[in-house]
């Protein structure tokens, strides 16, 4: 099981200064694609998300977290940020370095009215093992991390900030 998202300090005081709004978090899907893996296979074991065993409702959990913590989250709000998951996948099996790549489109609507629509991509990279039991371990805790950069890479774009407001 892959670790409960834990929001990014950084990502939510980014959140609070980028001004007055609320906002509610949407549906997130998760696309077909080869890169979208679910579970995610780390040498023979499989890591699922905690959150009804969707890397998609990780995201919007993550979202949801971050905007909470913020004071901007709000369920009735009329901004709703909703997406789709479309590369998500980890490789534990390098002798000495991991890596991971997740990639989400993020749209933004208010009352209907689509005002922002990108896709942000990160991949990152980690020391790891030969040895499963080293490498394994180290690849499951750095998926949350791989989760807060994508958001941060997100809150860096000023265009999403302004669509929010």
């Amino acid at each position: 099981m892959a670790p409960q998202y834990s929001a990014s300090i950084d990502n939510v005081q980014k959140l609070k200064d980028a001004g007055n709004y609320t906002a509610k978090v949407g549906d997130f899907a998760s696309s077909k694609d080869k890169g979208n893996v679910n579970p995610i296979s780390l040498r023979g074991s499989m890591l699922s998300s905690p959150y009804e065993s969707s890397y998609s409702k990780y995201l919007a959990e993550a979202l949801k977290q971050e905007l909470s913590l913020a004071n901007k989250f709000a369920p009735n709000a009329d901004v709703e940020v909703s997406g789709t998951l479309m590369k998500n996948d980890i490789d534990a099996s390098g002798f000495s370095t991991g890596s991971g790549e997740i990639e989400a489109r993020f749209i933004v609507k208010k009352s209907g009215q689509i005002l922002y629509d990108q896709v942000k991509s990160v991949r990152q990279e980690w020391p790891s093992s030969f040895a499963g039991a080293v490498a394994i371990p180290r690849a499951i805790q750095e998926y949350s991390n791989l989760v807060q950069k994508l958001l941060t890479s997100l809150y860096a774009d000023n265009a999403f900030l302004d669509a929010l407001k």
